[in-house]
C-alpha cells in the first residue's frame, strides 16, 4: 500500500450512458453524433443549473460531479424528462435513451479529474438502470429520502416497495436503489 498523500473528497456522482449506442452508430454515425452532441449540451446545461460540473464525456458516457445529492437527483430526473420530450420528435429507431446511475462516494481528485470506487459504483448503477431511468445507491438514497418526493420502485433484498406520499405533495420521482431495476419516469 502506498503512503503518498492524495486529495480525497466526498462527491455526489452522476454517470450517464446511451442505450444501444453501437446500434445507433452502425445505422447512421452522423445522425447519432449530432443527436448525442445535442443531448450532451442539454445535459451539461442542466448539470450547471443544478450546481454540478461535467468531469468527462468519452464516447456515449457522461460523468458529472455535484456537492449535493439532492441536486444530482433533481438534475437526473430533469435530464430524463427533457430527453424524453426531445426523443418524441425523433423516429422510433433514432431515439436516444440514457441510463443514469447516482452514487455518493469518496473520490480522488487530480486536477479536473476524479477517480475511485465512488465513480466506479456510479457507473455500475448506470448499467443497472432501465433506459430513461435513474438508479441510485443506497448511500445516496439515505441522504435524500426525507428531502425529495420519491417513489421508490424497487429496493434490494425486499426492503419494501413504494414510499407513501401525501396527495397534496408534488408527484414523486420514480427512482430505484441499489442492485435493482428502475422504472421509467412519468410523462411530462
Amino acid at each position: 500500500m502506498t503512503t503518498e498523500r492524495v486529495k480525497r473528497k466526498l462527491s455526489a456522482l452522476l454517470s450517464a450512458d446511451v442505450k444501444g449506442y453501437s446500434r445507433l452508430m452502425g445505422e447512421d454515425e452522423v445522425a447519432t453524433v449530432r443527436t448525442l452532441e445535442n443531448y450532451r449540451k442539454v445535459m451539461a446545461d442542466l448539470i450547471q443549473q443544478h450546481r454540478g460540473r461535467v468531469v468527462d464525456s468519452p464516447g456515449d458516457n457522461l460523468l458529472a460531479e455535484f456537492a449535493s445529492v439532492v441536486d444530482v437527483v433533481q438534475c437526473a430526473v430533469q435530464i430524463q424528462q427533457v430527453i424524453k420530450a426531445k426523443n418524441a420528435e425523433l423516429p422510433e429507431n433514432r431515439k436516444m435513451e440514457f441510463r443514469i446511475g447516482i452514487n455518493l462516494g469518496d473520490v480522488i481528485e487530480e486536477g479536473d479529474r476524479i477517480y475511485g470506487d465512488g465513480v466506479n459504483i456510479a457507473a455500475r448503477l448506470e448499467g443497472l438502470a432501465d433506459p430513461g431511468g435513474v438508479c441510485i445507491s443506497r448511500t445516496a438514497f439515505d441522504h435524500i429520502e426525507s428531502k425529495l418526493p420519491l417513489l421508490v420502485v424497487s429496493r434490494p433484498e425486499g426492503e419494501g416497495g413504494k414510499r407513501p406520499h401525501s396527495s397534496s405533495a408534488p408527484p414523486p420521482y420514480p427512482v430505484s436503489t441499489g442492485m435493482c431495476s428502475t422504472a421509467k419516469l412519468p410523462s411530462l
